[in-house]
């Protein structure tokens, strides 16, 4: 068979296996989601390889931002399917007297993950876990761009699962395509925009409901009143982790105009600290994942404008981490999501035009304030459209299962993580259970005035 032969019958087998309640059992769930997570703690050491051959990453930001991750939210699924999984009582109707209601969570069936390559397992495996705990079968799509954890994944999951649950298809464009054609029950995506966009459309044809986890220009505002030093510790670590591979990184920094010079030494000092004077020469500096991205990235750097960094190793595919200084609207830089190791500098003066330049553009990811003005906090939380966000630091709102994670416009559609993930891939029938012993004449014909009374009184 070819590859496409070979999808259609892995998906017709899922599909037949759900339909044969073969993914319903709730125990047995929560037993593959125990069997899954300690696949994923013995395969550490090979997760920390893959990701080294795939990106760079050391040992310790794998565990860090992948690993660890993973875990947390497969153990949170196992803490609380039990909860997740049963009826919700919810009150009912005088009107529909006697007769309980509640709302039944029900899967969805037969789910496609396309994952994206910048975190390859945290992205694959906690929507994943999360479809498992709500009961639907999975077909897993890594990215072409990280096949060696692609790999690796197919691989574990092979031991934990039979294809029928979770099944893994690796490969490119032919692949995407040949799925994107089959009827799936539910399709959640992360990755880029453009991606995405074809996504939604292939999905609109069919009516399939979606979950699209995008990206965009996450703006990183810093007042006069922020704590410049530790601002710049924390925004340093979040802009350049993963080589800036991220997407909910500070895409650039827009700095009050009286403390910009002093952010930038600040945030040169802290490259240094955190990767030393040759950041190229750190083994646990991470690399662009390709060389199309890596020439993409490089494109963007204006030499004239560079004040820290700026050194790329074609060979290696590395880009040091690199500050840009006294950048506008126009420069190439900002034009598009820059998804590398580049912070460029914007100033502002008045907080009221920097926010509403930020929601004049497409809506963000992820947006953070740094200030010590809870009045100035609450204006930009209450008037920036962005997905979600810190305040005096970036990127960790997504390490919690207790918080939704998602886009808001351009930037996604939907939101997982925790119970929020498991609702994802739910669908809650709405049910009332009405009782045989008594049947209230008032609503059938022929009306009259005696049962319109009563109608006014029950119905309101």
């Amino acid at each position: 068979m070819d590859n496409e032969d070979i999808i259609r019958d892995l998906f017709k087998r899922q599909k037949d296996f759900f339909a044969q309640g073969g993914t319903l059992d709730v125990a047995l769930r929560r037993k593959r989601l125990i069997s899954l997570r300690d696949a994923v703690e013995s395969y550490t050491d090979k997760i920390a390889q893959a990701l080294k051959s795939d990106l760079g990453k050391s040992a310790s930001e794998s565990y860090l931002c992948e690993t660890g991750m993973t875990l947390s939210e497969i153990n949170y699924q196992i803490k609380h399917i039990k909860k997740f999984t049963a009826r919700q009582r919810v009150t009912t109707p005088m009107a529909q007297w006697i007769s309980t209601s509640y709302r039944y969570p029900s899967p969805y069936g037969t789910v496609l993950i396309m994952s994206p390559w910048n975190y390859p397992v945290l992205l694959s495996l906690d929507p994943l876990a999360e479809a498992i705990a709500a009961g639907n079968n999975v077909i897993l799509k890594p990215s072409a761009y990280s096949p060696a954890t692609s790999a690796v994944l197919k691989e574990l999951l092979a031991e934990v699962f039979p294809e029928e649950v979770v099944a893994v298809i690796e490969g490119g464009r032919e692949q995407n395509k040949a799925l994107l054609d089959l009827d799936f029950d539910y399709i959640f995506f992360t990755g880029s925009k453009a991606v995405g966009r074809q996504v939604y459309e292939k999905a609109a044809s069919r009516l399939t409901p979606v979950t699209l986890e995008l990206g965009g220009k996450s703006p990183c505002i810093i007042d006069e009143t922020a704590n410049i030093p530790l601002a710049a510790r924390r925004i340093v670590f979040g802009k350049y982790l993963n080589c800036g591979q991220t997407c909910v990184a500070p895409d650039y920094i827009l700095c009050h105009s009286s403390v910009k010079d002093k952010f930038i030494a600040e945030a040169a000092k802290q490259i240094e600290k955190q990767y030393g004077k040759n950041p190229l020469e750190n083994k646990d500096y991470g690399k662009i994942v390709s060389a199309k991205h890596f020439a993409r990235v490089k494109g963007l750097i204006d030499p004239k404008k560079v004040v820290c960094g700026g050194e790329c190793n074609e060979e290696t595919l590395q880009i040091a981490p690199t500050i840009m200084d006294n950048v506008t609207a126009e420069d190439s830089v900002m034009g598009e999501e820059i998804f590398g190791p580049i912070m460029p500098v914007l100033t502002y003066d008045d907080l009221d035009a920097a926010i509403t330049k930020i929601n004049e553009g497409e809506s963000p990811l992820a947006a953070y304030y740094f200030s010590t003005d809870r009045k100035s906090i609450e204006k930009f939380l209450e008037r920036t459209r962005f997905g979600g966000g810190c305040i005096n630091d970036v990127i960790i709102h997504l390490a919690t299962p207790h918080m939704p994670f998602g886009g808001f416009g351009e930037s996604g559609l939907g939101s997982y993580h925790g119970k929020t993930g498991f609702d994802t891939f739910t669908h809650y029938k709405s049910i009332v259970d009405k009782k045989n012993f008594i049947d209230l004449p008032m609503r059938y014909q022929p009306y009259n005035k005696r049962n319109d009374a009563l109608i006014r009184k029950f119905v309101k």
